[in-house]
């Protein structure tokens, strides 16, 4: 700590409100809204409100907030998640068990500065090992108040805040533009999996109401008329295949890699943290090859899918997941790899999975999924489109990746002094 940093409590210099125990008999469908643990996260206030009537903020005005305070749940399992609100959702009252962040020493600390410090990873590490309780944390405001912080003189807290809210103003533009890529892709996949593609033109073809000619029916509804309707299995070089049935073990180099359900994450992708290996002398019966995609036919997440991606590297698949390998000459593996994030693929997986306790879907079923097939030179054109939009996500997803980095470094040298600004 540089020698003109003060160490101290933090409630020295702040104090921290609880919220008010509204009855939740007064709740209603509009008025004031009531800021609650569950509206709180570190990525801004979550708009599903309460509402209060709006006589009660003439009799409540302490709970009353204001633009950029700096908000903290205290109980439950968000304990510790806190975020600035806006002036969008002013005006709104701060219920009990929600605290409110109030600096009654603006010559020690900066309003701004304080919120880079609650955010911390130290200073949240300190709070939860303060929390206390049974089965769900629990932290009170004198404990909060407690927690020692680091603080510089006031004109370098403004300059380690405007840094940082520099580097905050690029992540939300990067999560914007995540965002609207996004939103282009689904409305794309939309388009192209219900109006094709024009191979003589490179173009969507018209809709059904502005050339009914281009379309027939069929059990999924209006579809071009070039294409058919086929199940999946009929599409596959192989009747779909259940994965090893094997325990995992530790990763080990000298092992193959195995491939389980938790192991695709939200994008569909295979996430490398908690990786294991598989000790089983069948396993290399069950590698996966460049083409197959794999199903998870089981558990909260059935119906998610992953597409081998070879440069993940040799994996072994696991008995929860089901493969198929798309005949090449017949189904391209990143056409069907797009249909399964449609509306069509999406509720199919709904009602197939919903018939008794736990959700499941097995090798039979996946094979009877009935696909919408144009010809392969068009499906390749449609992967060639949507891979596209995929590649503008992911060259997003990798800057937001590397901008929280930056910003994970920043926050442990500058509210450290372990790098000095100069002001």
């Amino acid at each position: 700590m540089k020698d003109n940093w003060t160490r101290e409590p933090l409630g020295n210099s702040v104090k921290l409100q609880g919220g008010y125990a509204f009855s939740s008999n007064l709740f209603q469908e509009s008025g004031i809204p009531l800021i609650r643990i569950s509206n709180i996260s570190n990525n801004g206030i979550y708009k599903e409100f309460a509402y209060l009537p709006e006589e009660k903020a003439k009799f409540n005005k302490e709970f009353l907030l204001n633009e950029n305070d700096i908000l903290i749940a205290m109980s439950g399992a968000t304990t510790g998640k806190n975020c600035q609100i806006s002036k969008d959702f002013l005006p709104a009252l701060l219920n009990q068990r929600t605290g409110r962040f109030q600096v009654i020493d603006n010559e020690k600390i900066e309003n701004s500065y304080l919120a880079f410090i609650i955010n911390s990873p130290e200073f949240q590490k300190l709070l939860l090992v303060d929390a206390i309780g049974g089965a769900q944390p629990n932290i009170s405001s004198r404990q909060i108040e407690s927690i020692e912080v680091e603080l510089p003189p006031l004109p370098q807290q403004q300059k380690i805040a405007k840094i940082l809210s520099t580097v905050d103003e690029v992540i939300e533009q990067t999560e914007s533009a995540i965002a609207k890529y996004q939103a282009i892709k689904r409305g794309l996949i939309h388009d192209l999996f219900t109006r094709g593609i024009d191979v003589n033109t490179g173009k969507l073809r018209p809709t059904p109401q502005e050339a009914p000619e281009l379309y027939k029916e069929s059990v999924l509804g209006l579809i071009p008329k070039e294409w058919e309707v086929e199940e999946l299995e009929v599409l596959c070089s192989e009747k779909p295949k259940y994965g090893i049935n094997a325990a995992a073990v530790d990763y080990n180099n000298n092992l193959p890699t195995y491939f389980r359900i938790t192991d695709i994450d939200v994008n569909g992708d295979y996430s490398k943290t908690g990786r294991k290996s598989v000790d089983n002398p069948f396993s290399s019966q069950y590698y996966l090859k460049r083409g197959d995609i794999v199903f998870a036919r089981t558990g909260a997440t059935v119906g998610k899918t992953y597409l081998y991606n070879e440069n993940d590297g040799p994996l072994v698949y696991a008995g929860f997941l089901i493969k198929v390998s798309p005949n090449i000459n017949v189904l391209d593996s990143d056409f069907l790899k797009f249909l399964t994030e449609t509306n069509y693929y999406l509720n199919w997986v709904v009602v197939m999975s919903q018939r008794s306790g736990q959700p499941g879907i097995n090798g039979a079923e996946f094979g009877s999924l009935k696909i919408p097939t144009p010809d392969i030179i068009e499906q390749e054109i449609i992967s060639e489109r949507l891979l596209i939009a995929l590649k503008k996500i992911q060259t997003e997803q990798q800057a937001l990746a590397k901008y929280q980095q930056l910003k994970a470094g920043l926050l442990q040298d500058l509210l450290t002094g372990k790098v000095e600004v100069l002001v």
